[in-house]
């Protein structure tokens, strides 16, 4: 399976890099948004403590705050390593293009983005950078700075989110015939409400290149975890609006039956299938979620270690197809 095979006990190796990973990512994207330094320092320790080493932010988190300017959630991830002392038991992915007063893949831009998210995460090197979302910059002048800032040491490996078929391609078999960096990992939008975005053109590219899937929304924004339902009424949630879109979709409820399904068979939670799922997935190696409090930890956690039978993907895949 590209992207996904084994390393140590617990690990996946992320494509062809040498980046051994937790096989779900923690998203740093609730850190200084819905959940403040205490209880965000509080998730991180318990995802520590249960084997977790991938955590995923990015610049802009979370600029869309009222106050806020982002780099709060780097900020906090990097205040939470400084008072562990445990910088060289993790992966940190962050990204770059999407900060409000840094927007886009320019080469300037890339070079001193670097600099404010190495300084906000209190480290001298980021071990995936991602660009956060492709623009119409040439590859050649976003693939050749990225690989400056890898030779330079300050990045160990790139990657790409929100990026075409056509450009992720393109970007490789530049990377290719200059001898640079170039993409190890991809991080879509997917899901099992949401296939069509990366499923096709794009999960080929990534195949054929061996590069790993960390898909984000891996929970479609809390509606995979179950609590919501038809007829079930307002949840408070920042994220409900999101969640509840998928409900008028035919599909919606069909996917949740199965989820049902399959976690009565396990004695397991909606959540944790529907992250096992993404993790049988051909590429993924880790799927992203997030997490306000500890309590909503454990069936983030579960999925690591979560099998699905054949007959069950099956269900699954018939549901939301």
């Amino acid at each position: 399976m590209t992207g996904n095979h084994s390393d140590a006990p617990g690990r996946v190796r992320l494509g062809t890099s040498d980046l051994a990973v937790y096989p779900l990512s923690l998203g740093g994207n609730v850190f200084g948004w819905t959940a403040d330094e205490e209880q965000s320092f509080a998730v991180l320790d318990a995802y520590a403590a249960a084997g977790g080493n991938f955590v995923d932010t990015a610049d802009t988190y979370s600029s869309w705050v009222p106050g806020n300017v982002g780099g709060e959630s780097e900020t906090i991830i990097g205040n939470w390593i400084r008072s562990r002392g445990n910088r060289d038991d993790l992966v940190i992915a962050t990204k770059v293009g999407l900060h409000p007063e840094a927007r886009g893949l320019s080469a300037a831009n890339i070079k001193s983005s670097v600099e404010g998210s190495l300084r906000r995460l209190g480290t001298d090197r980021i071990d995936l950078y991602y660009t956060h979302q492709d623009d119409d910059t040439p590859v050649e002048e976003f693939v050749t700075a990225l690989n400056e800032l890898v030779k330079e040491g300050k990045i160990r490996e790139v990657a790409a989110s929100n990026i075409s078929a056509e450009r992720l391609a393109e970007a490789l078999a530049f990377a290719a015939s200059e001898g640079l960096a170039k993409y190890v990992a991809v991080q879509p939008h997917y899901n099992l409400v949401s296939r069509a975005t990366f499923e096709g053109p794009l999960a080929d590219v990534v195949a054929d290149h061996g590069l790993a899937t960390v898909p984000y929304y891996a929970l479609a924004s809390g509606f995979l975890t179950g609590k919501y339902r038809p007829g079930g009424g307002e949840v408070a949630s920042a994220r409900s609006e999101g969640a509840s879109r998928y409900l008028a979709d035919p599909r919606g409820p069909k996917v949740l039956e199965a989820l049902d399904t399959v976690a009565a068979e396990h004695g397991a939670e909606p959540a944790t299938v529907a992250l096992a799922w993404l993790n049988a997935r051909p590429t993924v190696a880790a799927p992203i979620a997030s997490a306000r409090t500890v309590e909503q930890l454990p069936p983030l956690l579960a999925a690591a270690s979560l099998r699905l039978t054949p007959e069950q993907l099956t269900l699954l895949n018939t549901a939301s197809a």
